[in-house]
Formats: C-alpha cells, structure tokens, sequence
C-alpha cells in the first residue's frame, strides 16, 4: 500500500481496520431516521436533532456524530458547533428518507439488526466453514425468517433496497421487445417484475416466492397499480418445476447456494423456457482477476456468514454452469454500482 509520493503509508491500512466505525455511524443514523426527519423538516440544528432523538450524550458528541456524517458526504452543515445547522445531502435525501418510493434502507437496517454482529464471528466461519447467523443456535434462516412476518417484512425489503437500482437499469438496458411473460424465481416483494412491466407494456410479469411472501409482494404491486400485468404465484423452487416464461430472472438466488443447487436451479430455469428463451441472473457478479469488485467478493463472504456453503461467482463460472446445462450462449450486463445481469439464451 502506497501514497501518492511513492512511499509505504498505514492510512489504508488504518481506513479499512476502522471501517466499522464509519458503518456503525450510518446505521445509527439509518436506525434514528435521522434521514427520514430532516427530509420532513429540511433544516435542523444539532440541539433540535439532540432533543427529537433523545440523545443523552454531551453536546459534544452530538456535535461529532453529525459532522461525521457530514465529513462522509450524507450531510451538509452550515455554521459550526452551536451555531451550525444540518441537512441532508441530495443522495441520502432521495434514498435514505423511509417517506420515499426510493428508499434503500431496508438492506441498511438488516446490516444493523442482523449481519452487523453475525460478521463479529466471521473468524469463527473461516476456520469452521458454519454459519454464523441463527444457524449457530441449531435454526435454519430461511425457515426462521419466513416464520416471522415482522423479520421476513425485513429480509424483503432489505434484498429489494440493495437491488432497486439493478432492477430499474435492466429495464432499460435489455431489449425486452421479443418477450411477452416473465417470471422471476424467488421474487421477494416483486420489484423487479413491477420495472420490467413498468418500462416494458407488453410484458406479463409473475412474481414466484414461497406463500408467506405473496401478501408482502401484493401489496407493493397494488402501490405500483400494476396489477394487470404483475401478479404473484406460490412456489418451493426445491420441490416445484418454474412456471413456464419466455424470461427467467432471479436476483440473488443463485449465490446462495453450493454449486450443485446452483446448477439444480439453472437446470430448472432452463426445463422453464421454450428455445430461445433468456436465463437472467443479477447479482455482484466478480470481475474475473478476483481483484476490483470487492463489493462482490465481501458478499460472497456474507454467504460463508448466512449459509456456509453459498458463494458469488465470476461470469466465467456462470459462462461454464449455464453451457452444461445445454444454454447455447451468455453475457454480462454491467448494472449499477457492482452489480451485473449474466444472461444465458437457449
């Protein structure tokens, strides 16, 4: 690691050991909705925060939990101190404020109420290779989380924020015009099916997901009022064949799993489709030196934490799954941040 004069520094070294706390701060800021109310109120002092959030801590600290959100660019501040007065920067405005269509907290919210601790034992899943969530108390997550409502209502919304940008950029990046249905496996709140169906009219979308999901997924379809050509449908890709579509998508669902299920469920999507159907997938696909989408490896890591065996992959990896199977070509789509869509045509 080195400096722009050429020399050896600790200041990366020091910035990522100390990642956590610049996390930790965002998360108490997205856990107060701190976001949300200066959305409401546009301008506030930092005494006026103090007093709406209850902080007992000194001024003080008030004024260094404030300028430290500001210092990351998610605040602007005019004045100092006592005088100084916050608002909220143009980003974190349009998706950190819980009021807005936009909003992409809800995976910010897992991170603090979930995975913040689970990835303190992330030593523990290295020398283990178990999951460090509520697997480590003998629970299956996927079945915990589907038997709370209030949690599952969570895990949704937090896999819908992480993914609304992706969704929004494959609308417009892929040429839709030959396909009249799709189907999206595990579609959580059906997202992705409502900004497939809202750019492209002659698109019927389904949104297929285990029954506990439909009531999370119906009621985000009717804000959108797109029922006539966004609906759900009930399904366990373990042990139920895809509705047949003339496009397949999952959006993270693939690396959940060891590479047998992958191939298990990339078999399935393929049995789903006529000749010259599409397979889209869409998650943080690794560049193929392992060395710049960090974002995607660290996710890849989030599955040693959640599920043990589940990995991210490199399009070479999906290039290789989706030829077995019997696709005839693929490609990537980059999308937005790290995300990509790898595509297979049959």
């Amino acid at each position: 690691m080195e400096n722009h004069s050429g020399q050896p520094s600790p200041g990366s070294i020091m910035q990522i050991g100390t990642g956590f706390w610049a996390s930790k701060i965002l998360l108490s800021a997205v856990r107060f909705e701190l976001f949300t109310l200066l959305a409401e109120r546009k301008q506030m002092t930092a005494n006026e925060i103090k007093s709406k959030l209850r902080f007992k801590c000194t001024d003080r600290h008030v004024f260094d939990f404030l300028d430290a959100l500001t210092t990351f660019g998610f605040l602007k501040r005019d004045g100092f101190l006592e005088t100084a007065s916050y608002s909220n920067a143009p980003d974190t405005d349009l998706f950190l404020d819980k009021k807005k269509p936009t909003y992409i907290g809800g995976m910010l919210e897992m991170l603090n109420n979930r995975l913040y601790g689970f990835w303190g034992n992330l030593e523990s899943g290295l020398l283990t290779g178990h999951p460090q969530n509520e697997a480590k108390q003998g629970e299956n997550l996927f079945e915990k989380l589907y038997e709370d409502a209030d949690r599952l209502k969570e895990f949704i919304h937090a896999m819908s924020g992480i993914q609304m940008g992706n969704f929004i950029a494959l609308a417009q990046q892929f040429d839709f015009s030959k396909a009249k249905s799709l189907v999206d496996i595990g579609g959580s709140a059906a997202l992705l099916s409502l900004m497939i169906a809202k750019h492209h009219s002659h698109i019927s979308c389904t949104s297929w997901d285990l029954p506990a999901v439909a009531p999370i997924a119906n009621e985000t379809i009717q804000q959108f009022q797109l029922q006539d050509r966004v609906k759900t449908a009930e399904g366990d890709f373990f042990k139920d064949s895809f509705p047949q579509a003339d496009i397949i998508t999952m959006g993270n669902i693939l690396h959940d799993w060891d590479e047998e299920i992958k191939m298990m469920l990339i078999q399935k999507a393929y049995d789903a489709l006529p000749e010259g159907g599409i397979f889209i997938a869409i998650e943080g696909v690794i560049d193929e030196d392992r060395n710049k989408n960090a974002f995607g490896l660290m996710m890849s890591l989030n599955m040693l934490i959640e599920t043990g065996t589940g990995f991210d992959y490199t399009f070479a990896d999906f290039d290789k799954w989706t030829k077995a199977i019997g696709f005839k070509k693929t490609e990537i789509i980059p999308l937005t941040g790290p995300s990509s869509a790898v595509i297979a045509y049959k």
